[in-house]
């Protein structure tokens, strides 16, 4: 006689009832302590263009390595930038690019610099949107890369227009609204107008330099001359 189970011949009774019995085993399998296992969670994507660029990078297709020299320029512009109101990792990478021959993509730029991708893209993003790198394609590439803004003057013109400009007319309008708040000097005290005084000095500063900040953002010859008349040495 066939042994129970085999192939063909009909499940016996005995195997049925096993298989119920461990229904109720299979269906708290799923549960330890009264919680449900969960799916796990997917790694997050990582971007197109940057994983691409770090393949290329393991597989020896490496850039040519930042000299120390290079680094050293990098970390002195990038202290400038940070004087100058910007953070320092901006500065460092437009230095690489800068002194790149050719665009340099982004794990390339992560690499040189010893960056994360995510603050590397953090970083190119605030550049691009301050014109001082460029997108840059390669044919047969679908990665981006990135090259430096080469006109020191155009940058230094853009940053004046959308921030020092902008501060100083503000500054302006602050000195216009106090100078109508002041309470004006009565017979028995002339303090309000000592204060007025000093305000319209101010406002007069604030034309002034409006007036040659405007001028350097339109790329005119600027003439000192007016400044160092009224605030220049005795």
């Amino acid at each position: 006689m066939p042994a129970d189970g085999a192939p063909g011949e009909p499940r016996s009774s005995s195997s049925r009832q096993a298989t119920t019995n461990l229904e109720p085993v299979l269906k708290n399998l799923g549960k330890v302590n009264g919680l449900r296992l969960t799916t796990p969670v997917a790694e997050p994507k990582v971007s197109r263009s940057f994983e691409t660029s770090k393949n290329k990078l393991m597989s020896g297709a490496v850039s040519e390595p930042v000299s120390q020299t290079e680094l050293e320029v990098a970390d002195t512009i990038g202290r400038l930038m940070e004087f100058w109101g910007f953070k320092r990792p901006m500065g460092r990478m437009w230095t690489l690019l800068y002194l790149a021959p050719t665009p340099l993509g982004a794990a390339e730029l992560g690499e040189q610099l010893k960056m994360s991708a995510g603050a590397v893209s953090m970083t190119l993003n605030e550049l691009l949107k301050w014109g001082a790198v460029k997108k840059s394609w390669r044919p047969g590439e679908r990665r981006d890369f990135y090259e430096a803004e080469t006109s020191i003057g155009k940058l230094v013109q853009r940053v004046l227009r959308e921030r020092e400009l902008e501060l100083v007319r503000q500054f302006g309008e602050a000195l216009n609204n106090a100078e109508q708040a002041l309470p004006r000097a009565t017979a028995t005290s002339s303090e309000p107008d000592f204060k007025r005084e000093r305000v319209h000095e101010l406002q007069r500063l604030a034309r002034l330099g409006e007036t040659l900040l405007t001028a350097l953002v339109a790329g005119k010859v600027v003439d000192p001359t007016p400044f160092l008349k009224v605030y220049g040495e005795p």
